[in-house]
């Protein structure tokens, strides 16, 4: 079948429906096919926010749990630790016949026992191996028993005792007096003999009443140890008696209620976190009780217990979904109806007027300007069509001139092009020369012959070359080495490296390298010198920072002076900084320098470093890697060969950095004599 004037079918459809038509067809597909990823997308983004609101209200909680616990329980430590630190309880253990020290003690101890939340104390005579134990009901003046340790009754104590090194606290039943309580253990030592034990207990009863039942649908809070022992839990049952004295524990650890590898893997990891972060709340996702729930773990240094807190966001109430549906339902029909409207315009006003328009801009884009416009109107469309036409006169014109001044400055481009490249090679010719000059003067080689694998420096200036330098002297089977600061960067820093380079040299060969404070304070008088002859101007820094470290082998003993640079050393457990002088080289008042006299121990590695590295900005706010961090790295690191430690220090700062500019010059010299 053909249509009037010879048409296809198909074509003479396409016209009989239109543009407008073709607009309103093409608007509602693209509505549908938006539709479905609409949908999952906001399906995803409520059940992210839902899942972020149970974060937050999983660590709130958890946090509130923390906070309920440690405070009651810290002051039950607190008073323990206390009552073991006494002299008076020192004295009556150590001479328990003694009625003058016994009287003592009791009276004594009464204050402690009105002071404790449960008004009772307990203690344990190692060399009787009596247990004495008093509250409201016991007078507590006479041994309750003597500990056997061949009674199983009895084995909390000896445990204890071999296992603790100053207190543990757990949950047991103590036979003598038939109570099930959180009982507090401090060893009670005279010097570093273990001669007895003491402390309180708080009813667990009353404990799992104020700490742990929790009313919130769908939460279960506990209270578990390092290695996973339920300390307290809604379920007794569940609870490891005397599990911090390392006996052996009989019912399933907080893991073993996790029947997946996965659960337990995020749960093991999560608690580790939290040790590590004991300011933060740690959470992961576990399956208990068949249920994918929300673990919280925030860990109490002060009682080496962790709080856990499981959520299951399925029963918790925290967040009304009930508003989703209609709201989308009403927000889709909406956008359909704004869509609909809003084609149905721009057709009508704007499209179909701009397709006349495209045609002539298509043929003035092939560089055609003689192209005819559409006819006037008397409307912005017709407006448009009159610019159209006088910006087309004006482009011609424009694109005329632009030719011929396009070909003039490229010209002048080039031949400024070639001047540029020349000042550019002479100048980077000579600051390459300067960085080859100054790392000449720098002791690689000295350094190397001398100390050999013993030392490392880690030399990053800022620009090509800076004013950070290290020195070197050797003094028969001794030596002289540090690090020196000067102002500025660059090529001025680079300049008065040579200054402070010669001034230390002067400072040498004067009074020898025994005193690295008499080299300070003589190289501070040097530099004054030469800049008061060299007359600078004021606003010109010319002070330096320094440190300077001289070791005695024979003796292992360190000498160290800093002028505004600390020297620190750590053995992978401690760090240790030792300040220098408050006053740097050439400053407005003259400091003071003082030898530090250190003892050179194998185990340690000992670190100088300029600010450069401590002001370096990076992290996520860009606040400087500061002397915590810093310290941080050290313990990290201090472990590894120098080798190793000079990598994990330049990836440590590379990492904090990122994308943000160095700011300054950059120097660590590290060494170490095992």
């Amino acid at each position: 079948m053909v249509a009037p004037h010879g048409e296809p079918p198909t074509e003479a459809a396409s016209r009989r429906l239109g543009l407008r038509g073709k607009s309103l067809v093409a608007l509602l597909l693209s509505c549908l096919v938006a539709l479905l990823p609409a949908t999952v997308m906001g399906w995803q983004a409520i059940k992210g926010v839902r899942e972020n609101f149970g974060l937050a209200y999983a660590k709130n909680l958890n946090e509130l749990s923390r906070q309920k616990i440690l405070a009651p329980v810290s002051r039950e430590l607190a008073l323990s630790l206390r009552m073991a630190d006494s002299e008076v309880t020192r004295q009556w253990i150590l001479d328990e016949k003694s009625a003058a020290k016994r009287q003592l003690f009791f009276a004594e101890a009464e204050g402690y026992r009105r002071a404790f939340r449960d008004h009772s104390w307990f203690l344990v005579v190692d060399d009787s191996r009596n247990h004495y134990f008093r509250d409201d009901h016991t007078a507590g003046d006479v041994p309750i028993e003597t500990l056997d340790p061949a009674e199983k009754k009895d084995a909390w104590y000896f445990a204890t005792m071999r296992n603790t090194d100053s207190f543990s606290i757990n949950v047991d039943t103590d036979v003598a007096i038939d109570e099930t309580k959180v009982w507090f253990n401090v060893i009670v030592k005279d010097g570093d003999k273990k001669i007895g034990m003491t402390g309180t207990g708080l009813d667990l009863s009353s404990f799992l009443r104020d700490f742990i039942v929790n009313d919130a649908a769908g939460v279960t809070p506990m209270i578990i140890d390092r290695k996973g022992n339920i300390q307290a839990h809604h379920d007794k049952r569940l609870i490891v008696l005397n599990s911090a004295s390392g006996a052996e524990a009989a019912q399933p650890t907080v893991f073993n209620l996790l029947t997946d590898d996965t659960s337990r893997r995020a749960l093991q990891e999560t608690v580790a976190a939290a040790e590590q972060d004991p300011t933060h709340p740690q959470t992961a996702w576990i399956i208990l009780d068949d249920k994918r729930q929300l673990a919280a773990v925030s860990y109490i240094p002060e009682l080496r217990w962790l709080v856990l807190t499981v959520v299951d966001l399925n029963a918790a109430h925290f967040i009304d979904t009930g508003w989703i549906v209609p709201a989308a339902i009403a927000v889709a029909l909406l956008l359909l109806l704004l869509l609909f409207g809003f084609g149905y315009a721009v057709e009508t006003l704007v499209l179909q007027p701009l397709r006349r328009l495209q045609q002539s801009a298509h043929a003035i884009a092939g560089g055609r300007y003689d192209v005819a416009l559409p006819e006037p109107r008397n409307d912005e469309i017709g407006e448009l069509s009159r610019s159209f036409g006088i910006m087309v006169d004006r482009v011609r014109h424009h694109t005329e001139d632009l030719e011929q001044k396009v070909r003039e400055r490229t010209a002048a481009l080039e031949t400024s092009h070639r001047q540029i490249a020349d000042a550019h090679k002479k100048l980077g010719d000579s600051i390459d020369y300067a960085s080859l000059i100054q790392r000449a003067i720098l002791p690689d080689r000295q350094m190397l012959q001398s100390l050999g694998p013993h030392h490392f420096v880690f030399w990053m200036p800022r620009d090509v070359v800076g004013g950070d330098f290290y020195v070197f002297h050797e003094d028969g089977e001794n030596c002289l080495l540090g690090i020196v600061d000067c102002a500025g960067h660059g090529v001025p820093g680079a300049l008065m490296t040579m200054l402070a380079r010669a001034a230390i040299d002067h400072a040498l060969r004067e009074i020898g390298p025994t005193s690295p404070a008499g080299v300070l304070t003589r190289t501070d008088t040097a530099m004054r010198d030469m800049i008061e002859d060299s007359q600078l101007p004021h606003a010109i820094a010319t002070n330096m920072d320094a440190g300077l470290v001289y070791i005695d082998k024979k003796r292992r003993r360190l000498l160290f002076s800093g002028a505004k640079i600390s020297l620190y050393w750590s053995d992978g457990t401690e760090v240790q900084e030792i300040k220098g002088g408050r006053r740097a080289i050439g400053d407005r008042k003259v400091g003071q320098y003082t030898d530090q006299d250190i003892e050179l121990r194998p185990e340690r590695t000992y670190y100088l470093t300029t600010d450069g590295f401590l002001d370096q900005a990076g992290g996520e706010h860009g606040y400087g890697f500061g002397k915590g961090r810093f310290a941080d790295m050290l313990r990290r690191n201090a472990g590894l060969g120098l080798t190793e430690q000079s990598e994990a220090i330049a990836q440590t700062l590379a990492h904090y950095q990122g994308e943000r500019p160095q700011r300054d010059d950059i120097t660590v010299l590290s060494f170490r004599f095992d």
